[in-house]
């Protein structure tokens, strides 16, 4: 029997949650199962993922050929790594001391880094909110400031253009008269 590690849909339209499972490859996706190694959240940032590690890697060891998207799972989890490093004892090329040594320190850089991406993201939610509130802020500003002038006397507003607009046409206009007589007597 040809066994698959998979993933399993469950949830709603547009909010998918999974079941990482081991099941027959000829079974349908939502259908029978053998085991249920642990589940997979896309939903959240970043997707949260649980596995049974030795489960996993158990079944890793038999054969269960994994997908694309549970070989990226494992993966991330580091059971391909443990299963590589293992391969690497059987032939003889490390002692068990080193392969637990390098994995112990793969697992606290990646551990490391996720912590470092969640640091990022909280701090640039945090950032995002400080240009929003700035934003807000200079718009009701702007508000107010409209509505100051819209609120202020009309006479004094209207009065000091009007008077400006009168003195500067009459210039213009005598100007434009003195020319036409000239250009009559011509």
């Amino acid at each position: 029997m040809a066994t698959k590690i998979r993933l399993q849909r469950f949830g709603k339209k547009g909010k998918p949650f999974f079941h990482v499972v081991v099941a027959d490859s000829r079974s349908p996706r939502d259908g029978k199962f053998i085991e249920r190694l642990g589940s997979y959240n896309p939903n959240t940032n970043p997707a949260t993922i649980e596995i049974n590690f030795e489960k996993a890697l158990d079944w890793v060891n038999k054969g269960a050929e994994p997908t694309d998207t549970c070989r990226a799972i494992l993966s991330y989890k580091g059971v391909l790594y443990k299963k590589h490093l293992e391969g690497g004892v059987k032939k003889g090329a490390l002692t068990d001391e080193q392969a637990e040594a390098k994995f112990s320190e793969w697992l606290s850089a990646k551990g490391g880094k996720i912590d470092g991406k969640k640091d990022d993201l909280v701090k640039s939610k945090d950032e995002v909110r400080k240009l929003a509130l700035a934003a807000e802020t200079k718009k009701n500003s702007d508000r107010a400031a409209v509505l100051a002038i819209k609120n202020a006397p009309v006479e004094e507003v209207v009065e000091e253009p009007v008077a400006e607009e009168a003195t500067e046409e009459t210039p213009e206009v005598e100007a434009s008269a003195e020319t036409t007589t000239d250009e009559e007597k011509a």
